[in-house]
């Protein structure tokens, strides 16, 4: 019988086709055009930090994390987070950022960001930031821009652009 258990696994330099192609298939071509991608655009994600979802050996999911800086604050930023539309709403989209968060916790990093839905993520401790507190560049919706302290009151006082980190 084959084992039908989901897998979460480092991401792989061999994993760059196939979850571009998830990315193609889940968000389209419109998906340059919105201000986290462009964020991460000539910034690689951190390899160490980003995560795949598999049923065996099919590909069905992706989490990654990229150096950001809030102000003056190193932080990552988490998405593109993609879950094959047929294995949607099963948990695998929390298992991936579960194994993200804990891994970034785990190599000292204190912040993440992104832009999504708050009714989803604050299952991962992800809350609203105050309007005006954190800039990403490009248009956002501020009840999006959303926070993850990894480390009690690490959000506490930082404020600014959202910027790539380069030094990273």
């Amino acid at each position: 019988m084959t084992d039908l258990s989901l897998t979460i696994l480092p991401e792989t330099a061999n994993d760059a086709l196939p979850i571009e192609r998830l990315h193609e298939r889940a968000f389209g071509p419109g998906r340059y055009a919105k201000s986290a991608y462009r964020l991460r655009e000539g910034r690689g994600h951190r390899l160490e930090l980003s995560f795949t979802a598999r049923i065996g050996t099919l590909l069905v999911g992706s989490v990654r994390l990229s150096p950001v800086r809030i102000g003056a604050t190193k932080g990552l930023l988490l998405g593109p987070l993609t879950v094959e539309p047929p294995f949607r709403e099963r948990g695998i989209g929390h298992a991936l950022i579960a194994r993200a968060l804990a891994e970034a916790k785990t190599r000292g990093h204190r912040l993440v960001v992104l832009v999504g839905d708050e009714p989803y993520y604050e299952k991962a401790g992800f809350k609203r930031i105050p309007k005006g507190r954190a800039v990403m560049p490009g248009p956002v919706d501020p009840a999006r821009l959303l926070v993850c302290e990894l480390v009690g009151g690490a959000f506490d006082g930082v404020s600014g652009p959202i910027r790539p980190d380069w030094s990273a």
